[in-house]
Order: structure tokens, then C-alpha cells, then sequence
């Protein structure tokens, strides 16, 4: 671990984003050129002295999940991120359509859209989430293990299923499985993804019903009404963008009627008090 490289690397990278590139608001008492540490650590998902103590080189040598973490909340290039991974010590991630990392460009179109949005593999693992997103649907990128994908927790955590209203459950329960035999399908002779389908199969005695009817389709156009402890029901239209190789695609949901843009709208205020409320603790 290069310690004071990581340092230095860490600290330029936060003062070359402007508040508005991550969707913050970008206020005139500000003093500090970029992003402030609180902030890097509230869109990681981190302690704030955790940061602090990277960017001082004292910090104790971070996982790959946090590693990761950082990359999304610096919007690093796929470089960036690869030498990010060197000076902490770490192998770098792969570069190609079955990395565990959002792509870069597609993180920076996260940053410009003001409706929740995230980018999800094709096995659906979440990897990369924008604020209205978190707000929406909790932090979905921090999971290990087989519970890293959608589909897993669908079928093997029933508390999964409250933030979907009763009568769409088994329409989500079809799509997710159909989905992913398409993604298999695509990944013929991964023994992973074949072992982690195995290992679902034994666990969830409904997936292995419907895994058998072998239905393939690839979601893209969808509408969905979620459940938010609390703003209550939105109803969302959610389109689905997919790279050229198929390994990564993003996930943009937008309000589909005035009284979800209006609790839409509530939930962006809630945030901010939230994260005021952090920020002054």
C-alpha cells in the first residue's frame, strides 16, 4: 500500500468534482475547492475520519468494497480506478463486461439525471446508484456473495418483497427468473454463474418451479409501484439502457403519474434534511 500516493491521488480527485457533477447542491458559503470529505464519505457510504485518515495517509489498508465505493463517490475513469486499486495494494478489477465496477461513462450519465437510476449487471448486482436512487430503494451496492444479486434476495429474504405492492409479486418473480436464464444463456460455461444458480435452486423451492419452465426474456420497459416507508407507493416507469456486450445496463425510473412526481419531490426533501442533519452532527 503506497500511503501517501493513495493520499495525495485521493485528495486531488475530491477537489477536481464540482458539488453539481454528483447532484449537490453547490452553495456560496462553500469554501472548500470540490467536493468535502463528508460529502465523498456520504456518497461512499463511509465514516467521514475513515476518509480523513486516507487522505492523511494513516488509514488502514481498505477492501475491495470500499475500494470500490470510492471509485463510484470520485467518478474515477476506468484508469483512475485501476490505479487506485495499485496504490491501495489491491488487484485491480477487470476491465471487461464482467467487472464488478460500473463503467465510468455510464456513472457520469448517473450524475446528470435528476430521477433515481442505477446501473445493475446482467446477473443483477446493483453496482452503481445515484442519490434519488438511494433514497428510493436503500443502498443496494454494499452485498456479498450470492446475496450480491437481485434475484438471490428476491427468492431467499421474503422481507425483500415489501418494497413491491402484493399484486406485482408474482409478475417481478417471472421476469427476474426469465431474465437471468437469458443472461446464462448469454454466459454459457461460466461455472460461477452455474454454481450460483445451483446453490438458488436448492435454497428457493419457487425459483427452482419456475427456473424449470424455462421462460427467457430480457427486461428493458417496465412499470413497477414500489414502497416507501416513508412517502408511501410510487408507481415508476422504468426504462432499462444496455451496453453493446450486454454485461452492464442502466435502470432509469421515472414517475409515472402527478401524485408520484409530487412524493417524488417529498422524498428529495427528505434527504437533504437528512444529510444536513449529518453533516452538522
Amino acid at each position: 500500500m503506497q500511503r501517501d500516493e493513495l493520499a495525495d491521488f485521493l485528495r486531488r480527485r475530491r477537489r477536481s468534482i464540482r458539488p453539481a457533477e454528483v447532484g449537490l447542491a453547490d452553495g456560496p458559503r462553500r469554501r472548500t475547492a470540490g467536493l468535502r470529505r463528508e460529502e465523498v464519505a456520504m456518497l461512499a457510504g463511509m465514516s467521514t475520519d475513515y476518509v480523513v485518515r486516507l487522505e492523511q495517509g494513516r488509514g488502514s489498508r481498505p477492501s475491495t468494497q470500499l475500494l470500490a465505493a470510492l471509485a463510484r463517490a470520485l467518478r474515477l475513469s476506468e484508469d483512475e480506478r485501476t490505479h487506485l486499486f495499485h496504490l491501495a495494494g489491491q488487484p485491480a478489477p477487470p476491465s471487461d463486461g464482467t467487472a464488478r465496477l460500473a463503467r465510468a461513462g455510464l456513472v457520469r450519465m448517473l450524475d446528470l439525471l435528476d430521477t433515481p437510476a442505477m446501473v445493475i449487471s446482467d446477473l443483477g448486482e446493483v453496482l452503481a446508484q445515484n442519490r434519488l436512487s438511494l433514497l428510493l430503494a436503500g443502498d443496494h451496492t454494499g452485498f456479498a456473495g450470492d446475496r450480491r444479486h437481485l434475484v438471490v434476495r428476491w427468492f431467499t429474504e421474503p422481507a425483500v418483497r415489501a418494497s413491491h405492492v402484493p399484486e406485482e409479486v408474482e409478475r417481478h418473480s417471472r421476469e427476474l427468473v426469465a431474465d437471468l436464464r437469458a443472461a446464462v444463456g448469454r454466459r454459457s460455461g461460466d461455472p460461477a454463474v452455474a454454481a450460483m444458480v445451483e446453490r438458488l435452486r436448492a435454497a428457493s423451492p419457487d425459483f427452482r418451479r419456475r427456473w424449470s419452465e424455462h421462460e427467457v426474456a430480457v427486461r428493458r420497459a417496465d412499470r413497477k409501484t414500489l414502497v416507501h416507508p416513508r412517502v408511501g407507493e410510487l408507481v415508476m416507469d422504468c426504462e432499462t439502457l444496455v451496453t453493446p456486450d450486454q454485461g452492464q445496463r442502466m435502470v432509469v425510473l421515472t414517475p409515472a403519474d402527478a401524485a408520484t412526481r409530487d412524493r417524488l419531490d417529498l422524498l428529495r426533501v427528505v434527504g437533504l434534511e437528512e444529510f444536513a442533519g449529518e453533516a452538522g452532527s
